[in-house]
C-alpha cells in the first residue's frame, strides 16, 4: 500500500484513540525518549511518528488560534465608558494644516460657559501622518487629565481633527478617556479634492493629504467594522455646501448622531472654514458637550441657535 495507506493503516481506530495517546505520552512529548517505560516516539513506525508530529501541529495551530480569539473578545470587552453626566475638560483639535486660530471663536465661547479648554497643537504642522497626531493627541490628553484631575475629556475636531480625534480613541487609549468625540466637518470617508491633489500635483499633497484620498489605507482601516467603537458618545456635524469635504456627506458617521447644519437652518450658507465659527455650529457643539446626552435639535432652534 502507498504511503497514505501506510499512514491511514497504522494510526490508531477512534475506539482506541485514548489509550494509544496514554501510551505514548503525548501530553508531554519532551519525555518520549527518556522515560523509563522505553523510547515510545522512537519504536513507532515512521509513518505513525508523522501522523504524531502532524496532530501536535494541529493542536498546537487550534490552540493558538482559540488563544487570539479570546484575547481579540476580552479587549473588546475591557472597554469601560465614562461617566456620561461628569463633563471634564474640552480638546479642540484643529484640521489640515494645524490651524489653531480657526477655534478660537469655539474655544471663547466654551470657555466663557465655564469650561477648561485646550486647543492641541497639531504635530508636522498638520500635514503629517494622521497616526502620528493621534498618539501625539493622546499624550496632550494625558498631560491634560493629570493637571486637572478629571477622569475623561470631551474631544472636538475640525476637518481632519476629528479623523486624528477617531484614530486616537481607536488605537491610542481614546476609548477609555474620552466622554464626547464631536466631529466638524471631517472627511471620515475621504474627500475627492484629495485625491485630486494626488493626480494633479502629488508633491504637494504630503502625507496626511495622501491619507485622506477616499478609499486610502487608512480611510479603509478606519471605517472597517464599528465607525463608531465602544467608548464615547460620537456627534458628527456638517454641512451641505462644504467644498472641501467632497462628497460633503463624507462628514457622516455609522453609529454617531449625525447633524447635517442645513436640516437645521434649511437657508445656512456654511462653508467648511466657516463651520467652527458659525454661531448656530458653536451652539450645537456646546449642547452636545453638557451634560445631558447628545440630542439631535429640531427644525425650531436654528433661530434660538443662531443668535
Amino acid at each position: 500500500m502507498g504511503r497514505c495507506g501506510n499512514l491511514v493503516s497504522e494510526s490508531p481506530s477512534g475506539e482506541h484513540w485514548l489509550s494509544w495517546l496514554r501510551a505514548t505520552s503525548l501530553r508531554d512529548p519532551l519525555t518520549w525518549s527518556t522515560k523509563q517505560d522505553g523510547n515510545v516516539f522512537a519504536a513507532l513506525s515512521p509513518a505513525r511518528r508523522r501522523f504524531v508530529l502532524l496532530l501536535i501541529g494541529l493542536t498546537a495551530g487550534f490552540a493558538l488560534l482559540m488563544t487570539v480569539l479570546v484575547v481579540r473578545a476580552t479587549r473588546s470587552g475591557d472597554v469601560q465608558p465614562v461617566a456620561q453626566d461628569t463633563p471634564g475638560p474640552v480638546v479642540l483639535v484643529p484640521g489640515y494644516r494645524g490651524s489653531t486660530a480657526s477655534l478660537e471663536a469655539l474655544a471663547m465661547a466654551l470657555r466663557a460657559d465655564g469650561r477648561d479648554v485646550t486647543v492641541v497643537s497639531a504635530r508636522g504642522n498638520g500635514t503629517g501622518d494622521l497616526d502620528e497626531q493621534a498618539e501625539g493627541l493622546g499624550r496632550a490628553v494625558d498631560a491634560i487629565l493629570e493637571r486637572t484631575g478629571d477622569e475623561s475629556v470631551d474631544v472636538v475636531g475640525y476637518s481632519a481633527g476629528g479623523m486624528v480625534a477617531r484614530l486616537w480613541v481607536r488605537d491610542f487609549g481614546g476609548s477609555d478617556q474620552a466622554r464626547r468625540v464631536v466631529t466638524l466637518g471631517s472627511p471620515h470617508h475621504g474627500t475627492s479634492v484629495a485625491g485630486l491633489a494626488v493626480d494633479i500635483a502629488p508633491s504637494q499633497c504630503p502625507k496626511a493629504c495622501r491619507q485622506l484620498v477616499p478609499q486610502s489605507d487608512l480611510v479603509r482601516a478606519l471605517n472597517a467594522g464599528d465607525e463608531t467603537p465602544a467608548g464615547p458618545e460620537f456627534v458628527s456635524i456638517w454641512t451641505t455646501t462644504d467644498r472641501t469635504v467632497t462628497p460633503p456627506d463624507s462628514a457622516a458617521l455609522d453609529g454617531a448622531l449625525n447633524i447635517n447644519v442645513q436640516d437645521l437652518c434649511p437657508d445656512a450658507e456654511v462653508s467648511h472654514g466657516e463651520l467652527p465659527r458659525a454661531p448656530a455650529v458653536i451652539a450645537l457643539v456646546m449642547r452636545q458637550v453638557g451634560v445631558a446626552a447628545p440630542m439631535a435639535p429640531s427644525d425650531t432652534d436654528c433661530e434660538s441657535l443662531s443668535s
